[in-house]
């Protein structure tokens, strides 16, 4: 699976996890030069605290369009140290 935005490649990887119809790429697999964390965060009832990184190719910046479970519940452990994209990011 590819998460591309910008007509650019951000993550690779054959071992995504789909959780509520989003694939969850392991965090090796995102290109880390194109990521940013942010201060944003989110709460969902059964994974927990959801924090975000904003990702800048090309001069062009997606704010907050990847989120992480840092510490998700134990519902949702098999998406800890994973990363699931959104907001124009495509996923092939």
């Amino acid at each position: 699976m590819k998460a591309i935005w910008n007509d650019t490649i951000i993550a690779e990887s054959n071992n995504t996890v789909v959780v509520e119809g989003n694939h969850y790429f392991p965090i090796d697999s995102i290109k880390k030069e194109y990521f940013k964390k942010t201060d944003f965060t989110s709460f969902c009832g059964w994974k927990g605290m959801a924090n975000y990184y904003s990702v800048n190719v090309k001069g062009n910046t997606n704010k907050d369009c990847a989120w992480y479970y840092e510490n998700p519940n134990d519902a949702a452990k098999k998406i800890k140290g994973m990363v699931a994209f959104w907001n124009g990011v495509k996923i092939k």
